[in-house]
């Protein structure tokens, strides 16, 4: 029997604590942890991990082989080389996985070990030598795993010696057992939101709590960082009471930024579009005059800034394990707009459960349908503001009935509370 009391936990995580995905999931969950009592280590490449309120958790950094980082989307990291997983050798591979797997023995008893992505995050686990489980997030089965038999076996490998294995939607747990085979001890857990910091939010307040975090901005030109400027496009920006449309995330054509540009060439809306990825100078192209690109912006930013946008769109046309940019902007009081699949769907169907008859379609729209897209926005956007506001407010409540962050960490220990 293992005490929840209060356990000595490693958080293996490859990546960094700021960004999306997984990077923000590690840091909420890691805090969560920390503020239930347990005692947590975060082993990552976070170099700087004074930035962000870990509750007291620990941050520990291996160094890695040859400065070599295997991940699945080309990044810029500091001070290492990003390599695609599927390009490194076997001989790199283990040497990753030695390393990091060496750090947590170093660190000593743990109750429990769990690490990111089935690859490297299994294997790291397994080679601790202590109880682990893995969290699928299913960037590591699409863009990695799927369809190379090697990567494949070695997932399938390393998952049969986790004491769980986490999977953020019913989506990504078909994508898993399609990629590695049949596995067991799934449980099917969502990420969470913090609806703590993610509120519903004065205008006036949300415009000047957001100039203040600009305020605090690096102005070094890394495309993870927010771009120079923004304080005076911003109140240039808002200075004007429009209905305006918000994306956030990476930006790839995965994501499918382009068809909500697309869609807004029919609309009398303009958009704000955060984020970073190769696929920035192509949107710019594309873009309705008047859109605004921000760059990359952290939590920090985005909790006032969704609060003056209208509606939130995730317009992404490859499956995805969670609607986590969903959730945090139902959670903020701005009804979210979804491509109707995978984790997507999931959100979706649970936000529109709360919405009044005849409004629950205007949580998705069908996948890469831009005519859908632009109808259901201009639905959304020619409600009257306070019937809109409302939708926000149910929204919120399926936030904080089902992915709340301290549930969610509860119920990631829950397989625990026995022995094997």
């Amino acid at each position: 029997m293992v005490s929840l009391a209060r356990l000595r936990i490693f958080l293996w995580h490859g990546y960094l604590l700021g960004g999306t995905g997984s990077n923000v999931y590690t840091r909420a969950l890691a805090r969560a942890w920390s503020l239930a009592g347990h005692d947590v280590t975060v082993v990552c490449q976070e170099r700087h991990p004074e930035r962000y309120d870990l509750a007291g958790a620990r941050v520990v950094v291996p160094d890695l082989p040859d400065g070599l980082l295997p991940v699945f989307v080309l990044d810029r990291y500091e001070g290492l080389e990003a390599k695609l997983l599927q390009d490194f050798t076997a001989d790199e591979r283990a040497r990753y996985v030695a390393a990091n797997a060496a750090v947590l023995r170093d660190l000593g008893p743990v109750d429990l070990v769990l690490t990111n992505h089935v690859l490297v995050g299994g294997p790291v686990g397994a080679a601790s030598g202590a109880r682990f489980a893995v969290k699928a997030h299913g960037s590591e089965l699409e863009y990695s795993m799927r369809g190379r038999p090697e990567l494949e076996r070695w997932g399938a490998e390393s998952l049969a010696g986790a004491d769980a294995v986490f999977v953020g939607s019913a989506h990504i747990r078909a994508v898993l057992e399609d990629v590695v085979g049949h596995v067991d001890r799934v449980h099917e857990v969502p990420p969470g939101v913090d609806v703590d910091d993610f509120v519903p939010e004065d205008r006036g307040v949300a415009l000047a709590s957001l100039l203040d975090e600009v305020a605090r901005d690096l102005r070094d030109g890394d495309e993870r960082h927010p771009d120079a400027g923004n304080a005076e496009r911003f109140r240039a920006f808002f200075a004007e009471n429009r209905p305006t449309v918000l994306y956030f995330g990476k930006l790839i054509e995965n994501k499918g930024v382009q068809l909500l540009l697309e869609a807004l060439h029919g609309l009398d809306a303009r958009a704000v579009i955060v984020g970073f990825g190769d696929y920035r100078a192509e949107l710019e192209a594309l873009a309705p005059p008047g859109t605004l690109f921000t760059g990359a912006l952290e939590h920090r930013h985005l909790v006032h800034l969704i609060p003056l946008c209208d509606v939130v769109v995730v317009p992404s046309i490859f499956p995805e394990a969670f609607g986590m940019v969903a959730a945090e902007a139902a959670a903020a009081g701005v009804p979210p707009l979804v491509a109707d699949h995978s984790g997507l769907a999931e959100v979706a169907v649970g936000i529109a459960a709360e919405y009044p008859a005849g409004r629950a379609h205007l949580a998705a729209f069908p996948n890469g349908d831009v005519s859908a897209l632009c109808e259901r926005l201009n639905e959304l956007l020619a409600l009257p503001a306070d019937e809109r506001r409302e939708l926000g407010t149910v929204a919120r409540r399926a936030v904080e009935r089902n992915w709340s962050w301290p549930r969610i960490a509860e119920r990631l220990l829950e397989p625990f509370s026995t022995g094997r």
